[in-house]
């Protein structure tokens, strides 16, 4: 059964990675010259590409072995993205106001991280999350939590009804191989590469 490995994706294996978000559009062309375009996702998924360069045999040991841990496609695992990992742009400083995630209601406790409407941030480096309550920086573990595994933070109590609830954090994207087998090329007595290694996010 299909689950999530709570690792992540070796990044001394990772660099040079290619990829980011993809959109399935439908586009239909009319007679008349004109397009007509559906969105068939509701949201982007970002697909990368990976060829390890030669690497050392111990390096591509290691990477087998993190395949098989997984399963291969089966488990899904974290993947570091070196453009797309934080709440703001790479180089800035996260703060607690970077994005809303949502608006009190003098009940709800429970809110889910997210970049905007339609991308939920599922992995978060949970000891990167701040969280602010109309601008006021909230303590943690005094004030909030943060789940890993889901995105969720939860307040000690309840925003006044209006009252933005907005965080900035890190993250990392849930990915799977999207290869049923890793081939190996052996270049150098000890020596070898894998030229193409499929990653794909997961919606969870």
């Amino acid at each position: 059964m299909s689950g999530f490995h709570d690792v992540v994706f070796p990044s001394r294996l990772a660099f040079g990675a290619s990829g980011g978000p993809e959109r399935h559009i439908e586009i239909v062309r009319l007679a008349s010259g004109l397009e007509q375009r559906n969105a068939r996702w509701a949201r982007s998924r970002r697909r990368y590409t990976i060829s390890t360069g030669i690497k050392s045999l111990a390096d591509l040991h290691n990477l087998l072995s993190f395949f098989e841990e997984r399963g291969g496609p089966l488990n899904a695992f974290r993947f570091f993205d070196p453009v797309d990992h934080q709440s703001v742009a790479p180089g800035e400083t996260v703060t607690p106001t970077d994005r809303a995630i949502g608006t009190g209601d003098g009940v709800a406790t429970a809110f889910q991280l997210a970049l905007g409407d339609n991308r939920p941030v599922t992995k978060p480096v949970a000891e990167t999350v701040r969280v602010a309550v109309d601008g006021i920086e909230l303590s943690n573990p005094a004030e909030f939590s943060a789940d890993a595994l889901t995105g969720v933070v939860t307040l000690a109590s309840a925003p006044d009804p209006g009252a933005a609830v907005t965080a900035g954090f890190r993250f990392h994207v849930p990915v799977r191989f999207d290869n049923a087998q890793l081939a190996v090329t052996q270049t150098s007595f000890e020596a070898g590469e894998i030229p193409d290694i499929q990653l794909v996010e997961v919606f969870e």
